[in-house]
């Protein structure tokens, strides 16, 4: 596709996230009341509203619908282009009062991941951008981190795997680990170049990662799943196994370690 039309894709999903804002207006973080889906993951009233806005404001024509807080209509997997949205990344963090919440829009052409737009209503943090045409860091030019040495990288984890214990094996690595919640927050900021990488040691869905991973590739990084493959999206299965992303002067030292210590599923 031409850069213009991406350009109008990024714009497209600015928009929404400029929508969404609104809707976090109606509620205070930390004083939210929330339902349990099965598998004990909360939703609250901001994702449904937050689903439906973004639902409103983003497919056109033939384009697909893949939402978290939707019915998965399969007929998604029949689109050549489709949006994958997760309402309110984080939403533990966001009942929690924890800022540590986002937004998540990723526009997707033939199974890649080629623009994304993630939104943290906390700290009033927009990323945007698209393969081609680079990213932006509320509304400024950023890009991944230019490090080439892992000693001294900083790396972002989730809090609820460092909990777990899962993050003991990196101890005797050289890098900071620092734990925070929401997976496509964390992909946006190394996307920007705010952290250098961040890895994710159990299976994710799409709609967690679709955004981030195509604002790491545009802003210059890579993204492999936890078998050293591209991230394919818009699966019959939404599950993924993992990631690993970061600035590709990291990639062979940050896939050695990650491969050096496979996690304990």
């Amino acid at each position: 596709m031409s850069k213009s039309h991406y350009s109008g894709i990024v714009q497209r999903i600015e928009s929404a996230l400029k929508a969404s804002q609104s809707v976090f207006k109606k509620f205070t973080p930390g004083m939210i009341a929330a339902e349990y889906k099965s598998g004990h993951d909360p939703v609250t009233e901001a994702d449904k509203e937050v689903n439906a806005v973004l639902q409103r404001e983003l497919p056109r024509g033939e384009e697909g619908w893949f939402s978290e807080e939707s019915v998965d209509d399969l007929s998604r997997l029949s689109k050549r282009a489709l949006w994958i949205v997760d309402p309110l990344d984080g939403t533990r963090e966001f009942v929690a009062g924890i800022p540590e919440f986002c937004v998540s829009i990723a526009y997707v052409e033939d199974h890649h991941a080629v623009a994304g737009g993630i939104y943290n209503p906390a700290t009033e943090e927009f990323f945007a951008g698209a393969l081609g045409l680079g990213i932006t860091y509320n509304a400024k030019p950023a890009r991944v981190s230019d490090k080439s040495e892992l000693a001294g990288a900083t790396v972002l984890a989730s809090r609820s795997e460092t909990k777990r214990g899962e993050w003991k094996q990196f101890e005797q690595e050289q890098f900071k680990v620092l734990p925070m919640g929401s997976v496509a927050y964390k992909l946006a900021l190394v996307a920007a170049g705010l952290a250098d990488a961040t890895f994710t040691l159990v299976p994710k869905h799409e709609w967690d990662v679709a955004a981030g991973a195509a604002l790491i590739e545009s802003g210059g990084g890579f993204v492999r799943t936890l078998e050293n493959q591209p991230l394919r999206c818009n699966q019959r299965s939404p599950l993924i196994s993992g990631l690993i992303a970061g600035g590709t002067g990291l990639q062979e030292q940050l896939l050695a370690v990650a491969f050096k210590n496979p996690s304990p599923r």
